[in-house]
Parts: C-alpha cells; structure tokens; sequence
C-alpha cells in the first residue's frame, strides 16, 4: 500500500489539477484547484491556486452549495497554509 503524504496532520491527495486536503469523512476539507502553473528551470510550479474550503455533508447535492469559503494564491505554500488554518478553525 502506498504511503499517503500529508501537511500538518492532514492528508493530501492529488487528481490531476485538484488537491484534496483533510479527511473526507470530517465535516470540511479543503479542495486546491490549480488554475496555472509557471516553469522554473526545469520544474513546473503552480503559479494561481483556487482554495476552497468544502462542507463534505452529502446532503448537499449542488458543488456550489458545498463551498464555505473560496480565496486564490499564487503558490502552493500559501494555498495549503490557508487551507490548514481554515480547517483549524472548523475543527
């Protein structure tokens, strides 16, 4: 089985240009969606990250009724850090 990375306690998994971040069965998680990314020498970085922070209640049928907050970053640092204290403060 492979190891599951994580940042400050919390899984995260990537699905193309989606990160998850948190545990799905908790009341939030926090959904990155890479909206750019730029070249650095011979790496490609995202440069403009969506972050979402979601409600994970499958009563909501709608992806836009699940959205709790929404702010965009230009690196992946910035977006996870936000990320983890918006899930911080649900929890």
């Amino acid at each position: 089985m492979a190891e599951t990375m994580t940042y400050k306690g919390h899984p995260v998994v990537r699905c193309d240009n989606k990160i998850y971040y948190g545990e799905p069965y908790n009341p939030f998680i926090v959904v990155l969606i890479i909206l750019e990314n730029k070249k650095v020498g011979e790496n490609t970085l995202p440069s403009r990250v969506l972050v979402q922070l979601q409600s994970t209640d499958p009563a909501l049928a709608m992806s836009s009724e699940k959205i709790i907050k929404e702010s965009e970053r230009k690196n992946l640092f910035d977006a996870l850090e936000i990320g983890s204290v918006w899930l911080e403060k649900q929890g």
